[in-house]
């Protein structure tokens, strides 16, 4: 281990680089095989990816990443993949919010740096469920950090298809714990609620933040396992779900949620509020935001 992470910064970036990889590949399949259903007989979609890049103050590199989006395919309205890699000098204001979180001196030496994977997909079947992921780890000189989760965001809710993203989250964490699960359940149910509106934006799933318990190895490989729950907890409610019909009654109602879902993004997620902050690519850092949406 070295003073600066060097080594556990360069594998935390590659497994999320792999897991990006993976979850492109499977999103890509699923669109090549919905053989039957709505708009099967479309062509299926292809993520279109760019690199994205940041610069400190003086023009210096600091960092970017790999926005990949699929837009107007047969499953996927839009769906956004990316991941990032990012360092510099935090400034005055997200210096005095790392010291708000207990991070020590940050105002003697705020160099920091960020790895991570950001997903969002809305579906074109509005009986598909809407969904996030994240994961990233965080580093400055003075502490170290784990934080994501992911949660399903349906506009016409299943309860057998919210039970299976539980179980499968469930099943990926109890090896780290039995009493992890309920406990990152009950903080994405308390961090994926909109004030304003005083309901959930969705059904839930698992959410961490700052997460050091002093044992880096054990953190990150929590943190992976968090992202290997991901496609087997979504993946299956796709395959289900894209053949239904649906009505004009049902995309509204997809639409109407799609706008309670823009304004959390907008209003409360941290990821958002640092990315701007911090000067990271604003069209990678909105790619959450659904392609259509509607207040009523």
């Amino acid at each position: 281990m070295t003073d600066d992470f060097t080594q556990q910064k360069s594998r935390a970036a590659a497994w999320f680089r792999q897991l990006r990889d993976d979850i492109v590949t499977a999103f890509e399949g699923l669109e090549d095989n919905h053989a039957t259903g709505p708009l099967s007989d479309a062509a299926p979609a292809r993520f279109e990816v760019s690199d994205t890049s940041r610069h400190s103050d003086d023009g210096s590199d600091a960092g970017g990443g790999l926005m990949s989006v699929m837009r107007g395919g047969r499953v996927f309205e839009k769906v956004g993949v990316n991941v990032s890699e990012v360092y510099g000098t935090l400034g005055e204001a997200a210096q005095r919010a790392m010291a708000a979180r207990g991070v020590p001196g940050m105002d003697s030496d705020p160099r920091f740096w960020a790895s991570g994977i950001s997903l969002v997909a809305h579906m074109q079947n509005p009986h598909c469920p809407a969904v996030h992921m994240n994961t990233r780890m965080f580093w400055t000189p003075h502490a170290w950090w784990f934080g994501g989760g992911s949660d399903l965001n349906p506009c016409i809710e299943y309860p057998e298809d919210t039970a299976h993203f539980h179980g499968q989250q469930r099943a990926h964490l109890d090896p780290h714990g039995a009493d992890l699960y309920p406990k990152l359940k009950a903080w994405a149910d308390e961090y994926f609620f909109v004030p304003h509106r005083n309901r959930a934006r969705g059904v839930g799933g698992i959410f961490m933040d700052d997460r050091n318990t002093g044992d880096w190895e054990a953190d990150f490989a929590l943190t992976q396992d968090i992202g290997r729950a991901f496609l087997p907890a979504y993946v299956p409610l796709v395959e289900k779900r894209r053949v239904q019909p649906w009505s004009d009654a049902d995309k509204d109602t997809q639409l109407v949620h799609r706008g309670l879902y823009a304004e959390y993004n907008l209003v409360y997620d941290r990821g958002t509020k640092f990315g701007l902050a911090t000067g990271h690519d604003a069209n990678a850092v909105l790619m959450s935001l659904p392609p259509l949406a509607k207040w009523t």
